[in-house]
């Protein structure tokens, strides 16, 4: 199990970012969150499978239609950092 902390700056917020990274997480089989950060990104953890991770971080880098990703940074962090069961949007 791997787990990875990633924060997603440029037109993320308010533009169904968090709702479709909860619908991809589901798809990919990951648990975690994610959340507006009162500096405009969004913070998004996830726990799961390397490779599920690895193909949530490549639809990170580009999101939703209507957003634009500036920048998207990832830390490993450890597994029981995400405690929460399934993925949700905080």
């Amino acid at each position: 199990m791997s787990a990875a902390r990633f924060l997603v700056a440029g037109r993320v917020q308010g533009v169904f970012f968090r709702a479709c990274a909860r619908e991809q997480a589901q798809r990919l089989g990951l648990r975690g969150h994610a959340r507006n950060l009162d500096d405009g990104r969004v913070e998004v953890l996830a726990a799961g499978d390397e490779a599920a991770i690895e193909a949530f971080a490549a639809w990170l880098r580009h999101g939703p239609p209507l957003a634009r990703v500036e920048s998207l940074s990832r830390e490993e962090i450890a597994a029981d950092a995400v405690a929460h069961p399934g993925f949700e949007v905080r």
